[in-house]
């Protein structure tokens, strides 16, 4: 089960350092590719507007 960045995303940058394999991507929206996620849920604790949600 990948995670997925929603429209509540402010572009903050806060998951992209949290990712221990790189998997989120900037842009006016973040972008994780599901398949290099692992999962952990790291990115999920550090985003200020919970915009990260499980698929």
């Amino acid at each position: 089960m990948a995670y997925k960045i929603t429209d509540a995303c402010i572009a903050c940058g806060s998951c992209v350092d949290e990712c221990p394999v790189e998997a989120i991507s900037a842009g006016d929206i973040y972008v994780i590719d599901e398949a290099t996620c692992i999962d952990c849920g790291s990115c999920v604790d550090v985003c200020p507007t919970e915009a990260i949600v499980a698929e």
